[in-house]
């Protein structure tokens, strides 16, 4: 009953189907998320704890830096994933995929068109 609840617990909050909605597309960074959402990254790390403790992502470490992305192992988590995800309008994190659009391009140019405080919490490697 507590797993179930964690999972529906961590499926009421807005933030959170953002998150997962951004992860729909593949895995991201926790420095993405960050940039995609617009908010700092304690805030973000908290609502990823959520989603990681209801089973509903998955996270690896790479150097200091951790990656996340869906937790498709578990049918029923899976399926209800699946079913939020599709109800969730794409309107809803249309910003969010612009700001992580642009966050990405940035990244891919070094550094170049990122504002300091991103390059510091960013997992790629700054221009140098």
């Amino acid at each position: 009953m507590q797993d179930l609840m964690k999972v529906f617990k961590a499926l009421s909050e807005e933030t959170r189907l953002r998150i997962l909605k951004l992860l729909e597309r593949g895995e991201l960074c926790v420095c993405d998320i960050v940039a995609a959402l617009d908010l700092i990254q304690p805030k973000v790390s908290f609502h990823l704890a959520v989603l990681k403790e209801a089973g509903l992502i998955k996270d690896r470490k790479q150097g200091k830096w951790t990656h996340y992305r869906l937790d498709d192992s578990d049918m029923f988590r899976r399926f209800l994933l699946l079913t939020v995800l599709e109800r969730t309008s794409s309107r809803v994190v249309e910003e969010d995929h612009k700001r992580l659009k642009a966050f990405s391009e940035a990244k891919k140019q070094k550094g170049a068109g990122v504002s300091p405080r991103d390059r510091d919490i960013c997992c790629s490697k700054k221009a140098g």
